[in-house]
């Protein structure tokens, strides 16, 4: 007689029972040789270990069928627990798609450029995207970290920042250093929860399988095992961006994002982003993916907003250097 404790933490628990318990009552049925208990987050098994381990598989499957279309009924359980889902639907179902988020969110790269920075992730270590605000740089990179975290090609997800005001100043805002640096990281939560249910991606934090944190805690640090993103990467100076490069460790993936019409150092002169890519771009093994309008998919006036700023910076230039 073997006993196992099975943990459910890729499907959220009222969705997983069932009203009336119905869901886990349907699961009883079809494994009547097991005697499960329902205990919260975990299910405990007892009865024979190769029918136990079928139950493992069959929670596995149910558990990404969930993770990919954010629901579940009796006629899912059946289906995936006396048989599973067909290869050829599963293989057509997976084609495009980066990774399968929440409540049947599917993330697929939706423009070219998008596209690119997929097709580039496969065969390079280190991947530049650069480009304007709603391109899908950041977005389309969370979503391949996340990808490769459940797919365990890597042990952990890191996501940093470096803490440049934009307009506010740190000192001023309320709370420890944690408090004062959350709102930088904010749109870097907002993607994660996107595609990881709050509870497991709480658990991941809690564990240390992600971490987010300013730039200034990467140094002296070692990545290995680890996709690793650096995000508004214009706010970066050379030799933090350097500093940052070198932490690259042993099966380690790496994507620097940034948007160069949106520097908040004090002296734009001083990003290192645009050099770094210049420095780095025909070394083999790093890849370069440039956005521009054509791959903002917000609001569509945030395209229109883009360009109208493009344009009147462009003009100022032209003035200035006329004048001289």
């Amino acid at each position: 007689m073997t006993e196992k404790v099975i943990s459910i933490d890729g499907i959220e628990l009222l969705d997983f029972y069932g009203v009336a318990n119905s869901h886990f009552n349907r699961i009883c049925d079809l494994f009547p040789k097991l005697k499960l208990v329902a205990r919260g987050d975990a299910i405990k098994a007892i009865g024979n270990e190769e029918e136990i381990g079928r139950l493992e598989e069959r929670m596995e499957a149910l558990e990404l069928y969930y993770t990919k279309y954010g629901h579940i009924s009796v006629s899912v359980i059946n289906q995936i627990f006396q048989g599973g889902l067909p290869q050829a639907e599963r293989e057509a179902a997976d084609a495009d798609v980066i990774v399968y988020g929440n409540n049947g969110l599917i993330v697929k790269a939706r423009t070219k450029n998008q596209q690119k920075l997929v097709e580039l992730y496969r065969n390079n270590d280190l991947l530049f995207a650069v480009g304007p605000a709603g391109s899908g740089k950041t977005y389309t990179a969370i979503a391949l970290a996340v990808g490769a975290l459940k797919n365990r090609e890597v042990k952990r997800i890191i996501l940093t920042r470096p803490a440049v005001e934009a307009g506010e100043r740190l000192g001023f805002l309320p709370g420890d250093l944690k408090e004062k640096l959350d709102p930088y990281l904010q749109p870097l939560y907002d993607a994660l929860n996107d595609m990881i249910l709050p509870a497991k991606l709480q658990k991941f934090m809690e564990e240390g399988v992600v971490q987010i944190a300013p730039l200034a805690y990467m140094r002296g640090r070692t990545l290995d095992n680890a996709f690793v993103i650096l995000d508004e990467a214009q706010n970066t100076t050379l030799p933090q961006i350097k500093m940052f490069l070198t932490r690259m460790g042993r099966n380690a993936k790496f994507i620097v994002t940034g948007d160069l019409t949106q520097i908040d150092l004090p002296k734009k002169s001083d990003s290192g982003l645009e050099r770094a890519v210049g420095m780095l771009r025909e070394i083999d093994g790093i890849g370069v993916v440039e956005f521009d309008n054509k791959d903002i998919i917000r609001h569509a006036l945030v395209s229109r907003i883009v360009g109208a700023f493009e344009g009147k910076e462009a003009t100022e230039k032209s003035e200035a250097k006329t004048e001289e």
